[in-house]
């Protein structure tokens, strides 16, 4: 057990040292934008049309206040994060098995996190995979206590506190209600229901609040009711295997974790842990529900079903070092041990091989180039802004972020309006845009020819209104690697 820690330890180290070159990109620059934008005064929902809860923008916005908005600040923190959720994994999982089985668990989600590049830093459920854990250690401390007050407070606000980041968790939240109640029936059920319930809705009340303070409830509540739930939700939707192809070494990784983790259910650790593996499980099961259930096939969604299998590889671990007796499923130690090191070995030297590929990844390279270079043009033709972008993670935001540019709209992307064109609610959302362009007057507009949903300059052709006002306001300036900047006529 020992030299494969150690080994998997000097890969994570290797890996995490390769990683310190990466630059912000692709998801984080725009979350990153509209914790700018809520810095200048900008009321989220109102002021920017986006899908996320602000629970998102909170935190970059602590980032980009107390650390900066650079490259390495957000390294910083994906690497502080990282190891606290790695820690909190430890401490849920070491009662499984044994220190070293946890510290085993912890490194094997490092190699995962780091595995995936950087577009994965600091993505909205790798942030929540630490508050599915923390909530998972409070509920089963609470068990194991008979309901003790501290963990049941931990637990309640790490629960809440992931519906801050990703609503879906509302479910895992639940189910650790329940077992932290079920855990003081002796002392107290209704007492520590009660008790986790006030914890857990401590932070959706504040961070509602603030936003209600804003003037942001009213607008979130018509994303979510007339876009979010009817419309967005069933765009671009695919199944879990097609979305598991699209990833380098997706089978094989996926492949080795979920037979370690079923394999670990299938060992008993000590009785009075029990309950962490069921939880483990019931946490693999919601993590499976959160990557089905949102449907789009990204990788990053698959973060609370890591975390969880990482967790209950733990136990299968601990029988590799001989610290827990056999079960019934665990018979003969030696054959359960050859099992364990045929999982455990493929599953880090995929990981690693993934790593590697990942580490200098050339879309990376080549998306990091192209928003230099839109920063630059855009410098030397908009001014003061504002500009418009028509964009969703090619850079475009990104860019704006680096000049401090606002947009004359609040719509940040712009495949809102190529999908269920003839409903009305998404005419509604194409007349907005085109009329507060209008209004606006940008010094300049820039369209990405490569977009989710609808690629292509040809799609301003759909949007006839805003076709119109750049041909007649606006000439082509620039010809850049994958957008174009119409800037304003004189005079116009």
């Amino acid at each position: 057990m020992k030299p494969i820690l150690a080994a998997s330890a000097a890969l994570a180290l290797y890996l995490g040292w390769r990683s310190w070159g990466w630059p912000l990109i692709h998801d984080a620059p725009l979350m990153h934008y509209i914790a700018w934008l809520v810095a200048q005064g900008a009321v989220p929902y109102r002021d920017v049309f986006d899908m996320n809860v602000p629970g998102v923008y909170l935190l970059h916005l602590g980032v980009i206040t107390l650390l900066g908005e650079g490259d390495r600040a957000w390294r910083l923190f994906d690497f502080a994060w990282l190891g606290l959720t790695a820690a909190a994994l430890f401490g849920f999982s070491r009662r499984m098995g044994d220190a070293w089985s946890g510290l085993g668990a912890a490194v094997l989600f490092v190699l995962y996190h780091l595995s995936g590049g950087a577009w994965r830093a600091g993505q909205r459920d790798f942030l929540l995979a630490l508050f599915l854990v923390l909530a998972a250690w409070g509920a089963v401390r609470a068990w194991e206590s008979g309901g003790a007050l501290l963990p049941l407070l931990w637990g309640g606000l790490a629960a809440g506190a992931g519906i801050m980041i990703k609503p879906h968790s509302a479910l895992f939240w639940i189910t650790c209600a329940g077992v932290s109640a079920l855990g003081a029936r002796r002392s107290g059920m209704f007492r520590a229901l009660a008790v986790w319930c006030a914890a857990g809705l401590t932070v959706p009340v504040l961070v509602l609040g603030w936003l209600a303070w804003r003037g942001g409830a009213g607008p979130i509540a018509l994303i979510v009711t007339d876009y979010v739930l009817p419309l967005y939700s069933r765009v671009g939707r695919v199944s879990v295997w097609e979305g598991l192809r699209w990833h380098v070494y997706g089978w094989q990784v996926w492949s080795c974790l979920i037979a370690l983790g079923l394999f670990g259910f299938m060992q008993s650790p000590e009785k009075p842990y029990d309950i962490r593996r069921w939880l483990a499980l019931v946490g693999a099961v919601y993590g499976f529900l959160h990557y089905a259930v949102q449907g789009k096939g990204w990788e990053y969604h698959l973060y609370p079903l890591a975390v969880f299998l990482c967790a209950l590889a733990s136990v299968p671990l601990a029988a590799l070092a001989k610290r827990v007796e056999p079960s019934r499923w665990d018979a003969r130690p030696a054959l359960s041990r050859a099992l364990t090191l045929a999982l455990l070995v493929p599953a880090v030297a995929f990981l690693g091989a993934k790593g590697v590929d990942a580490a200098d990844a050339r879309w990376i390279a080549d998306k990091e180039r192209r928003v230099s270079a839109l920063t630059r043009d855009l410098r030397l033709l908009a001014g003061a802004g504002p500009v418009q972008v028509m964009d969703v993670t090619e850079g475009g935001l990104h860019a704006l972020l680096r000049l401090h540019l606002r947009q004359p709209t609040r719509f940040l992307y712009d495949f809102h309006f190529f999908h269920d064109e003839a409903d009305a609610r998404i005419q509604t959302l194409r007349a907005e845009f085109a009329r507060e362009l209008e209004r606006g007057r940008p010094t300049a507009v820039v369209v990405f020819r490569d977009t989710w949903r609808r690629p292509g300059y040809e799609r301003l052709d759909g949007l006839p209104a805003v076709a119109g006002l750049i041909e007649r306001d606006y000439t082509l300036a620039v010809e850049g690697d994958g957008y174009r900047i119409y800037a304003k006529r004189a005079r116009s």
